[in-house]
């Protein structure tokens, strides 16, 4: 019955790991539907290098463009890498995030035949008038352009509906509108740098150039003269003259389309925090709204060189997108803003969690190997756990430590932060159990904790398509609060896991007979579960206690039942109550280990389902992953009810036992003796 049991183990363990590997995969490879984009041309690696570290300002903060781009085609395009052809016969050319939003910026006929928008139900399309592939599928901007207008429509009216209300068509219109809006912003962020203003002829003077075109810094240089042009108009009561009110028309259209896309160049006044856009640029000159006439009008001149030196030789392309780069980190420079940016880039280029979860993959695999072995093998490859989860472990903290950098505050601020600072946590405490406990079964559940959090951190990143390096929101900014109450909390948190893991691990060893009646393993496993319930106990009192001190301060009340607090309290409950029962004799081995998973369930509600409850004044952000929590609550409860099933089942064995060692005793007794 061992030997079967440790083959139903390894299965299991097989089918875990080939699943995880297989959803790691597809997260890591793109799309598989390549389209073909007429003579599409790669950028050089020399280009992006120079493109990737250009300051934008975005989400209340400054970082590279190449972070921009990277949560940006991760909202519209949900990947962070796209397959194109230039040619039906041509082999594919792989875009990455940096590259897609180039040439949305500088290559629109490129980019608006790369099927950049993933549409999650078709049904959004057909309300649009859009034609339609399948259920889901991913379009390029001018195959959806046909149906702009009446999105835009739908969506203004679906807008007014209360969000609760919404149907699953309401919600997809709504997110591909605010999409489709970001695109368009981006194709008209140097749009008129690219085209430039067409001068029309001028009543009497047919030799005046018409037909020709102007660049718009040429245009701002005549602001003054146009406003004196229009004021006189007013005054005098007489219509402004066509070619002026013509040029005007399109240098509003053109700041228009430029105003919001990206925020690129740094204000002249030091206390001024709003970077500004190129249509900002031009709109305060036209409007005589800025004192830095000279300064927009230089600023307008060099995306103009930029933008036109995108149509011809890459070179000399490059080197007039450095001269602007040089410039603009020079102005960020010296107001103290480009801090930090460099190491972002390398941050994100690095790619710290995948090989992490690479070396958790393979501490994952030993451990399924340590399971169906003994003795010496069995050894080694418990040696090889501890250094392939040792380096995966090192990969984390690295990416931690280098976000603290960046962010400039303690590790956990988000909901993002905890799934990675709390996957850290749970190796490091469960190193410790299984320092003490030397029984290399904690140890076979660290790199499988480990790929389960990063993975989940993964897919949590992806579905939620946001920059998690933000600044916080107002309630949260205080480092010395977050790094005491908030990783206090957390370290709870992972406390709390850490127990389930190991009663996860009593269950499936008691359930399937792998422990061969070694009490002394079982006694210590239930041993290392309640040291770490008063771990989890103390660690969530303090964090609870540390989180009513800081509301106080902020709102001026300890304590006012919101979910984030109540679900703190029903951890400390839950803890003191695994501790009452056991000290009290209500609950034993298996009882202990029954409860301790069963926390699980309410660190998870605590964690994670308060931020679903679309309420609360310090949640750390909302998510629509309910699916990710059911699968949680769904796992937890078939455990517990596999484990009452074995329970049953032992405690049914052990009662026929008894009943028949009686009756042999009876036997023996009620025989007549020699």
């Amino acid at each position: 019955m061992n030997a079967v049991s440790r083959w139903i183990l390894f299965a299991l363990g097989l089918i875990l790991f080939i699943g995880v590997l297989a959803v790691t995969v597809k997260d890591a490879t793109p799309p598989k539907d390549v389209r073909v984009v007429k003579d599409y041309k790669a950028w050089q690696p020399e280009t992006l290098e120079v493109a990737e570290t250009l300051p934008v300002q975005d989400g209340g903060r400054i970082k590279p463009l190449a972070t921009y781009a990277g949560f940006t085609m991760l909202r519209i395009y949900g990947a962070r890498k796209m397959e194109i052809k230039p040619s039906e016969d041509a082999e594919a050319v792989t875009l990455k995030p940096l590259a897609w939003l180039m040439d949305i910026l500088f290559r629109p006929q490129y980019a608006i035949e790369q099927p950049s928008f993933r549409i999650d139900d078709s049904a959004a399309l057909g309300a649009i008038g859009v034609t339609v592939r399948g259920k889901r599928d991913r379009y390029s901007y001018a195959e959806l352009e046909p149906g702009r207008d009446k999105l835009y429509e739908l969506a203004e009216s679906y807008n007014k509906i209360p969000k609760k209300e919404r149907g699953p068509l309401e919600r997809h219109v709504l997110d591909l509108a605010e999409n489709f809006r970001s695109y368009e912003q981006l194709l008209g962020v140097f749009a008129m740098a690219r085209n430039g203003i067409e001068m029309v002829p001028v009543d009497g003077l047919p030799a005046s150039g018409g037909g020709q075109r102007a660049s718009v810094s040429a245009v701002m240089q005549t602001a003054t003269v146009i406003r004196q042009v229009l004021t006189e108009a007013e005054k005098n009561k007489t219509a402004i003259p066509p070619h002026v009110e013509n040029l005007l028309q399109q240098v509003i259209a053109g700041a228009n389309a430029g105003k919001h896309g990206m925020f690129l160049f740094p204000p002249k006044e030091p206390t001024d925090g709003h970077w500004l856009s190129p249509g900002e640029r031009v709109m305060n000159v036209m409007t005589l709204t800025t004192r830095d006439v000279e300064g927009s009008v230089k600023d307008i001149e060099k995306i103009e060189e930029v933008s036109r030196a995108a149509t011809g030789d890459e070179a000399t392309f490059r080197g007039k997108l450095d001269e602007l780069r040089a410039d603009l980190v020079a102005r960020a420079e010296a107001r103290g803003e480009y801090r930090g940016i460099r190491l972002e880039a390398e941050y994100y280029r690095k790619n710290w969690f995948l090989y992490a979860l690479v070396w958790f993959l393979l501490g994952t695999l030993l451990a399924i190997g340590m399971w169906m072995t003994r003795g010496s093998v069995a050894k080694w490859l418990g040696y090889g756990i501890w250094a392939s989860t040792a380096a995966g472990w090192v990969y984390v903290m690295i990416a931690i430590t280098k976000r603290c950098i960046i962010m400039q505050r303690p590790p956990v601020g988000n909901l993002y932060d905890t799934i990675i600072f709390i996957a850290a946590a749970v190796i490091a405490l469960g190193a410790v159990v299984e320092f003490f406990t030397r029984r290399r079964l904690a140890l076979g559940a660290l790199p499988i904790a480990g790929v389960m959090l990063i993975l989940l951190a993964r897919l949590f990143e992806v579905g939620d398509g946001s920059d998690h390096m933000d600044p916080l929101i107002a309630v949260l900014r205080s480092n010395f609060w977050l790094t005491t109450h908030v990783i206090t909390i957390t370290l709870g948190y992972a406390g709390g896991l850490v127990c389930a893991m190991i009663s996860i691990v009593y269950v499936l060893m008691r359930s399937l007979r792998l422990d061969g009646g070694d009490k002394s393993l079982r006694r210590s496993m239930t041993r290392a579960v309640y040291g770490m319930v008063c771990v989890t106990l103390f660690l969530s009192l303090v964090g609870t206690v540390l989180g009513g001190i800081w509301a106080n301060d902020s709102w001026g009340r300890f304590w006012g039942w919101d979910p984030k607090e109540n679900g703190a309290l029903m951890i400390v409950l839950a803890n003191l109550a695994i501790l009452h029962a056991r000290l009290g004799g209500y609950i034993k081995e298996w009882g202990i280990h029954f409860a301790s998973i069963f926390m699980a369930a309410i660190v998870t509600f605590s964690w994670w389902h308060v931020n679903m409850l679309d309420t609360g004044l310090h949640n750390y952000g909302f998510t629509e992953g309910r699916s990710v929590i059911m699968l949680v609550y769904a796992v937890i409860g078939l455990i517990l009810l596999f484990g009452f099933i074995a329970k049953m089942i032992e405690a049914a064995n052990e009662s026929a036992a008894r009943t028949s060692a009686g009756v042999e005793k009876a036997r023996l007794t009620s025989e007549p003796q020699a």
